[in-house]
């Protein structure tokens, strides 16, 4: 199942009195402070989970269809790591 964020605005407002847009504001400064955040280190939600950056090495790319060659460069990407909690409600 994939949500929008679209849909978890509307979500947001569903289930507290909060109007569509400061829904979004919600959202969008939440978003933006966990990764703000992660960047500096790990930041752990109790009973959620835990975000992190994770670099990736540089790497040799192949084009599938031209045949030709590229190196990919290293790059920072957020990481989550769900909590047993959650993990259990999944199983």
């Amino acid at each position: 199942m994939n949500f929008s964020k679209a849909d978890i605005v509307k979500n947001i407002s569903k289930k507290s009195l909060v109007s569509a847009g400061e829904s979004k504001i919600i959202l969008e400064s939440f978003l933006s402070l966990i990764k703000s955040s992660s960047k500096l280190r790990p930041v752990k939600l109790s009973s959620f989970g835990t975000f992190s950056f994770k670099k990736t090495p540089t790497r040799l790319g192949r084009n599938p269809k031209t045949k030709d060659s590229y190196i990919i460069p290293e790059l920072n990407k957020l990481n989550f790591k769900p909590s047993n909690k959650i993990k259990e409600n999944l199983n």
